[in-house]
């Protein structure tokens, strides 16, 4: 018997039929493994633990007596003639079905499982990729589910002696017309896919819809829509099928267009070198050096208005940080302009009248009215929050640390909804 194993032992097609009995072998196990935690809360303990060492020795004794089969060794003849028995038996529709059942139950175990493990960390993260994966896990594993339910429902009836392919031919006429009545709903879910895969925005991005028609935070996103949150607390409810552009203001980074106007009266030179001071002032801050990407671009010169002389300075800073950076530099540009002197203008027109001259006279009243007596007032005490009723001159302001440090809040002119 030895060398009749030593000898089947060097077929290769042996050791293909012993890992494919292996396999069903192990279906069959996890099966009934399966089928007896169901059945926990209505037996004992003890009977629970026999069972289990019954199913064990039968799996074991059955894919024994298989490989005899397999290997033939009809020298060991009680588990040679249980392996014919046994295979004759699934031959049968009974064998078959359970077979197609115990594997099919095994891969939908196994898929759950394997998603299972795509995304690591605790549930209480919550951020963009986390979000992402999540939603991509789930539709990979619906999808192979779905398939796994469909290959094991054709196998089965096959198996029954059913002919499947008008039952299948139904199935593809009735998806055709659920499909021609639900256009939107797959638009949305493919739309939303890709969105998703390609990475296109994420969970906590800030982003404009259709050129400006809808903008905000996005707060929620799945494959068939997606949730923006307005400055004023709005939820804006858009399906993926719906969108046609996006413009997205928190993508790897973001952009400060640092822009201050001054008066054609002054001193356009003297104007810059504050622009440049400023720009590398808050770039270099120690609570501020944080949020830059890069050193700031001081463009000069980009526009002559009516008003005034437009100078501009360009900061790359890190995704969202922007508004923040932005109302910051404002704060310290005009303590900056008026500390040097320079003035921001305001809008200025020339009227001219045509005719006579228009006389303007301007009078003052400095004797108290009879009717009115004067009533001594009390000096108003100072507001809180503040040091002292006295307005600090502009020149004496201080520049590099604000009394309220700005939000990161995006800015309610970015909002188009």
């Amino acid at each position: 018997m030895l060398d009749t194993l030593t000898f089947q032992l060097q077929k290769p097609q042996v050791w293909v039929g012993l890992a494919l009995t292996l396999t069903v072998a192990y279906a069959l196990y996890r099966f009934g493994r399966i089928l007896l935690r169901h059945l926990e809360p209505h037996i004992n303990r003890s009977l629970r633990t026999a069972l289990q060492w019954i199913w064990r020795l039968l799996v074991i004794i059955g894919w024994l007596a298989i490989a005899t089969n397999v290997v033939y060794l009809p020298d060991v003849p009680l588990l040679f003639e249980l392996g014919q028995d046994i295979q004759s038996w699934f031959r049968h529709s009974a064998g078959q079905t359970l077979v197609i059942l115990a594997l099919a139950l095994i891969a939908w175990n196994l898929v759950g499982a394997l998603s299972g493990r795509i995304v690591q960390g605790s549930d209480d993260e919550f951020n963009r990729r986390t979000v992402r994966v999540q939603t991509l896990k789930g539709v990979v594993d619906s999808t192979l589910k779905v398939v796994i339910v469909i290959v094991g429902l054709i196998a089965g009836l096959q198996s029954l002696g059913v002919n499947a392919t008008s039952l299948l031919a139904g199935v593809s006429v009735l998806g055709i017309a659920v499909g021609f009545g639900a256009q939107s709903l797959v638009k949305d879910v493919f739309t939303g896919f890709f969105i998703l895969l390609e990475d296109q925005y994420g969970v906590g991005d800030v982003i404009t819809v259709n050129t400006g028609l809808l903008s905000g935070s996005v707060e929620k996103l799945n494959l068939r829509m997606t949730a923006l949150r307005g400055l004023d607390g709005t939820v804006h409810i858009i399906p993926n099928g719906q969108i046609a552009t996006v413009s997205v203001s928190s993508k790897d980074w973001s952009r400060v267009v640092a822009t201050v106007d001054v008066t054609y009266h002054a001193n356009i030179n003297d104007a810059l070198r504050v622009l440049k001071a400023v720009s590398q002032e808050l770039a270099t801050d120690d609570e501020w050096k944080g949020y830059f990407l890069e050193e700031p671009d001081i463009q000069g010169v980009t526009q002559l208005t009516p008003d005034g002389v437009t100078l501009r300075a360009l900061f790359k800073v890190q995704p969202k940080s922007q508004y923040a950076v932005g109302r910051e530099f404002n704060r310290r540009i005009k303590i900056a302009m008026d500390q040097a002197g320079i003035e921001i203008p305001f809008p200025q027109r020339s009227l001219n009248f045509a005719g006579g001259p228009i006389e303007i006279k301007l009078t003052r009243d400095d004797q108290p009215r009879e009717t009115q007596p004067s009533v001594q007032t009390p000096p108003s005490a100072p507001a809180p929050g503040l040091i002292s009723t006295t307005p600090t001159p502009l020149t004496e302001q201080e520049r590099t640390q604000a009394p309220v440090k700005p939000s990161l809040t995006r800015d309610a002119e970015d909002d188009k909804s």
